[in-house]
């Protein structure tokens, strides 16, 4: 629908009468495309101001020890070598700060410059400064480094692995404990008792993570790609003994960071130490193999399930015991048995998680970061359970459906996890589904040499919410202004703010524009958890309200244009401020009365349930997402996937994926399908092609040549559908947020039709040809 339908429609349904136009819930396209993909936008990574050197990082090649030496005479030869900067240079000069999960800004605790110590492979070791790029990366590459090297644990059962209760690990963290799943095992009809296991996944964005930074004075500017750019500011000032106030961090247009760009990095204070000696500013641009450990990464779990059953199928006990690598030095672990054990009906729950600390460096979340591994491991399970039952694994599912968390007993919010089952079944054709294993025909498909098999998985996720700030401007000539530090990942956030904006002001969306990235601006949080348009429009719709009621108000006011019009009659749209029954006054003349130059109001949204320090809390860098409440606020999604195995080579197709995805009000239609078609993609690669190789505790495949994932020609038909959810209670707008939904379950719904075409149940991701062997 273009902007001439889009009137017309917002026309037929009383706008012209004084209604807001219906901008919100429509399909639009994204306002800050064709900037993108023209290349006339410019990411952080772009920005360079006059005189910049450029920085490379030489990093170690043992994964435990300590530095006994340097040579560097060879590096000191290079033409355009500005400086060598070690820990002999930074020792002491940049402090540590915790971890952003421990009350901290980092993304790792550990300072890589600051002393002999090597923590694990690939840790900074030395920056190199040149006046040219490729003068720092040669003199880089000739920077010798003599090491004392000290055994190091890699991952699972190595010697020297550390393995902890979670509830030791994190504060806040206690395994669940609900009935006896001992009686309930020693009773059941049915039993599933198996362990799966998910491999070490990077995050691989287009535009690294890189970093530049200038001084004037004592004032420090920093152009990073990060989702953080409040823990960044805060962090630095902290790292370098500075106010906050003197540290300004821009963040533009983001080039993906699914999980990753979190927080502030380690090699960002080195840079503006190297700055601040140098006296120029500072780019670094590091090469994509050193962002395998310079950044975060999702790390390898087990899971060991035990789930029975009576002989309805209906769940009787339930026991799910994870285990999570994580560094030496830093608490993060993603812990997930919360979910899995709330997901379905039942009387007996136990969940025990731990973490397994090795010297490797710090993991982080990824997208969707503890339902992607802990729901392939229960969905995974329930698949097996209705094979052993003789059951079709939706009406399984629909055995233990439950309007309440079998843990506390809170009711959900919304529970549309079965009209997702059935939309998704339905579009996908899942009736046709052979009842046996190794089928070689599935509906119309002429299977040939071709297996094959039918899966389905559930897809659910916590919803989340954060205080936010906002500024919002409007002008005499009709023109608004939103302004906020959060970031521009590639959600499509900025367009849904100005779609707001419209709607809630009453202006064109042409004449919105929309400015985020940059600590100047009122702040934001974390661009994480599928928090931002819950929280960001949240801090929208209340700064709209402000302005329509100082509007109102003043419009409204003895000796006014409406004196002695109820001031909460009035409506703001189409330029005009309307009242029931008639009366209008132009926007231009409704603002003079303000201000002839505009009204502004400051948006501070805290979310119900919050914290009485919510906003203190995101004003100083902190985390401050909000879960909690008296029911489960959950999404919902149901996914399905047809897949083809070669009887003779093993070969592995998805031919399709279908989704279905309750996700309460969804705001764009048009991105909200992209970004969930975007995460069943990724899902796929979940399943089939991600790994992170180990090599010792070093990783062997770190680039985009080895390191799989999907592309076009991995990728069959993919459907996202839009369920309706309406759901009142979850937050002001009944959104729910759905950036991470599209990829939980997919790599559950691939290894179950993997079952159902061959046979073979896969418990060990990702899925191979030589499994199928």
């Amino acid at each position: 629908m273009d902007q001439a339908d889009t009137a017309l429609e917002g026309a037929k349904n009383g706008d012209m009468d004084g209604a807001p136009e219906r901008v919100l819930g429509r399909p639009h396209v994204r306002i800050e495309g064709r900037a993108k993909v023209t290349g006339v936008a410019l990411y952080a990574s772009d920005r360079r101001v006059r005189s910049t050197a450029h920085a490379a990082l030489v990093t170690s090649t043992i994964a435990r020890g300590r530095i006994r030496s340097f040579d560097l005479a060879a590096a000191e030869a290079v033409p355009d070598l500005l400086g060598i900067f070690t820990h002999r240079d930074f020792a002491g000069a940049i402090a540590p700060v915790p971890h952003l999960m421990a009350g901290g800004y980092a993304n790792s605790s550990h300072l890589p410059l600051g002393s002999d110590r090597v923590a694990y492979a690939g840790q900074i070791v030395a920056l190199v400064v040149g006046r040219t790029p490729e003068a720092a990366a040669r003199a880089a590459a000739l920077v010798g480094v003599d090491y004392a090297p000290e055994p190091a644990a890699a991952t699972f059962d190595d010697p020297g692995a550390e393995t902890v209760r979670l509830a030791d690990l994190k504060a806040h963290h206690e395994d669940i404990a609900t009935g006896d799943p001992v009686a309930a095992w020693r009773e059941a009809a049915a039993r599933v008792q198996v362990r799966y296991t998910t491999p070490v996944q990077h995050h691989n964005p287009i535009e690294l993570f890189t970093t530049c930074c200038a001084w004037e004075g004592d004032r420090l500017t920093v152009h990073e790609p990060s989702r953080y750019i409040g823990a960044v500011r805060h962090g630095l000032a902290a790292q370098l003994g500075l106010d906050p106030a003197q540290v300004q961090v821009v963040s533009g247009p983001i080039g993906g960071h699914f999980g990753s760009k979190f927080a502030l990095a380690q090699y960002t204070a080195p840079v503006a130490l190297a700055a601040k000696r140098l006296g120029c500013p500072v780019s670094l641009v590091p090469t994509r193999r050193q962002c395998f450990t310079i950044a975060n990464h999702r790390p390898e779990t087990r899971h060991d399930i035990r789930l029975s059953a009576d002989r309805d199928g209906r769940f009787t006990g339930l026991v799910h015991a994870a285990e999570v690598v994580t560094s030496r030095f830093d608490p993060f672990a993603m812990e997930g048995a919360d979910v899995t054990a709330s997901l379905y009906a039942c009387p007996a729950i136990r969940t025990e998680e731990r973490a397994v600390r090795v010297d490797r460096n710090t993991p982080g979340p990824m997208r969707a970061p503890p339902e992607v591994p802990y729901l392939f491991a229960l969905e995974s399970a329930v698949d097996e359970m209705a094979w052993q039952l003789g059951l079709d694994p939706i009406e399984l599912r629909r055995r233990n459906d439950t309007a309440r968390d079998p843990v506390s007993g809170k009711p959900f919010s919304s529970r549309p996890l079965m009209a997702c089952f059935d939309a998704g079944a339905a579009a996908f054709g899942w009736a046709r589904r052979s009842s046996r294993p190794e089928s070689r025909q599935v509906g119309t498909i002429r299977a040939g040499s071709w297996r094959v098999g039918l899966g389905c998985a559930a897809s659910v996720r916590p919803v989340k919410i954060a205080a936010a700030t906002m500024r919002l401007r409007l002008a005499a000539d009709g023109t608004a202004e939103v302004a906020c530090a959060h970031h521009e990942i590639g959600n499509g956030i900025t367009t849904l703010l100005a779609m707001g904006a419209a709607e809630g002001l009453g202006v064109p969306l042409e004449r919105v524009r929309v400015e985020l990235g940059d600590t100047a601006l009122p702040a934001a949080g974390l661009s994480g958890g599928s928090s931002t348009t819950t929280s960001l429009m949240s801090a929208l719709a209340l700064g709209c309200e402000q302005l329509r009621e100082r509007l109102a108000r003043e419009a409204t006011a003895p000796d006014r244009p409406l004196a002695g019009r109820d001031p909460a009659g009035l409506r703001l749209a189409g330029g005009r401020l309307t009242a029931p029954g008639g009366g209008a006054l132009p926007l231009a003349e409704a603002v003079a009365l303000i201000d002839a130059d505009g009204v502004e109001a400051l948006a501070e949204f805290v979310p119900p349930g919050s914290a009485p320090d919510a906003l203190d809390v995101l004003r100083r860098g902190h985390i401050g997402l909000t879960t909690g409440g008296d029911a489960l606020k959950w999404a919902f999604g149901a996914q399905f996937a047809e897949v083809h195995v070669h009887a003779e080579t093993g070969e592995i197709r998805v031919a399709r994926l279908t989704g279905a995805f309750a996700a309460g009000r969804i705001l764009n239609p048009l991105t909200a399908r992209s970004q969930l078609l975007g995460g069943m993609i990724w899902g796929l690669g979940s399943a089939l092609l991600e790994e992170t190789v180990l090599d010792g505790a070093a990783y062997r495949n770190p680039d985009l040549a080895e390191y799989l994932v999907p592309t076009a020609m991995d990728t069959g038909a993919v459907e996202a559908l839009l369920v309706p959810d309406p759901d009142e209670t979850v937050n002001p707008l009944g959104v729910k947020g759905l950036g991470e939904l599209g990829i939980i379950g997919v790599n559950a719904a691939i290894a179950n039709a993997v079952y159902h075409a061959t046979g073979r149940r896969i418990r060990t991701l990702p899925i191979r040809i030589e499994d199928m062997l």
